[in-house]
């Protein structure tokens, strides 16, 4: 190097401002996030509303009264029949379970995509569902056996102006949410913290759909992708990927899960919250109901380290009638073992928690009364006073 070469170098070096200690200590991003839309999920979603059931209504009742006097009576009475013959056949609520299915097309963007993948689903949708996470044997028979139902339905919405409707509707509100997540997202690494928590590895890139029609839910579908309310702010968007990413948190058939299970299943209060709760919440079964509270106690764990959390106590008092005593009976445990900072394999730790008897009722029932701010023996159902 010359001496020219030399003062060049000397004089240009303080003109780069030295990265200050927090940013270079900060491991690389883990975390790619990807936001869209889809008038495809949109209308997968409206059946929630067109169903007429207050779940749904009580968000979209003005939509239901503008776009049901354009689709023909046919299609206005065989919405409704769908939804209950799924609930009755076992199938669950109607459009979730068409959203993770159809979400295995090779798009769903518009809803002639929709209606493109329902003319073959064999050909179009088994090959990637039956290869992921849910393939459900079950589900997908029924499904094969009410396609041709279910594609009337859609063309229906097709010839009554879906796609122009949902502009009208949700436009403005799609735009705004685009913007607002796809700068504010940026700065929370979800995934780096889901890996601590749980001992598992996950893909970089996080799918957000934003859709018009789907609350009350967000739904995981099929990969990292999660469909979600365009109206969400950024922390409530953190705060469902950080929940639905976990699903299945840990493998529901392995001896961990049928463990706490064995134990769960003899406890005089959770079979009791399992049986007599309100169906419309879902989780009723055992297996669910502790598939869903694993998710819903280490996701409160992830956001907490990210800033996003909301109170454990008014979280679980204000969320579906107060169900979720597993949830916070090992939200506490964890909390014990200082999970937060340690991290591990969530798996190796449900296994030794159940082998050392933490589940014991007395134990576990005490634990999760401590979160809820409940008095340990009116953990469920909510009274006046909790």
């Amino acid at each position: 190097m010359n001496r020219r070469s030399l003062l060049f170098s000397a004089l240009a070096a303080p003109l780069i401002p030295a990265l200050p200690a927090w940013a270079q200590e900060r491991p690389p991003m883990r975390t790619v996030w990807r936001v869209h839309g889809s008038e495809g999920q949109d209308a997968i979603a409206f059946l929630g509303p067109l169903s007429g059931r207050e779940l749904y209504t009580r968000f979209y009742a003005e939509d239901v009264a503008l776009f049901a006097p354009r689709l023909t009576e046919e299609v206005r009475a065989d919405v409704p029949a769908l939804w209950a013959k799924a609930e009755e056949d076992g199938v669950g609520l109607l459009s979730p379970n068409l959203a993770l299915i159809l979400s295995h097309a090779a798009s769903d963007a518009t809803l002639d995509d929709v209606l493109a993948a329902l003319e073959n689903p064999e050909a179009t949708l088994r090959p990637a569902f039956q290869a992921g996470t849910y393939w459900n044997e079950h589900d997908w028979s029924w499904f094969v056996a009410q396609t041709p139902r279910i594609r009337a339905v859609f063309a229906g919405l097709k010839a009554a102006g879906f796609d122009q409707f949902l502009q009208e509707r949700g436009a403005a509100t799609l735009e705004e949410g685009l913007q607002r997540l796809r700068s504010g997202l940026a700065a929370y690494d979800i995934i780096r913290v889901e890996e601590k928590l749980t001992g598992r590895t996950f893909e970089s890139a996080i799918d957000i759909t934003l859709l018009q029609f789907v609350k009350p839910h967000g739904i995981k579908v099929h990969g990292q992708r999660f469909l979600q309310s365009s109206d969400y702010d950024v922390a409530t968007t953190v705060r469902i990927a950080a929940h639905e990413l976990l699903h299945p948190p840990v493998p529901m058939e392995g001896p961990a899960a049928l463990a706490a299970l064995a134990v769960l299943e003899k406890d005089p209060l959770i079979p009791r919250i399992v049986a007599d709760h309100d169906p419309r919440w879902g989780y009723t079964t055992l297996p669910g109901m502790l598939n869903e509270d694993l998710c819903q106690a280490l996701d409160q764990m992830v956001s907490e380290a990210l800033g996003v959390a909301r109170n454990p106590a008014d979280r679980w008092r204000m969320a579906d009638d107060g169900i979720h005593v597993i949830a916070a009976g090992i939200y506490g445990l964890l909390r014990q073992d200082r999970w937060n900072r340690t991290g591990g394999s969530l798996e190796t730790w449900l296994a030794d928690a159940v082998q050392k008897g933490r589940f014991a009722p007395a134990n576990f029932h005490a634990v999760a009364a401590d979160v809820l701010e409940r008095p340990v023996d009116r953990l469920w159902p909510l009274t006046p006073e909790s």
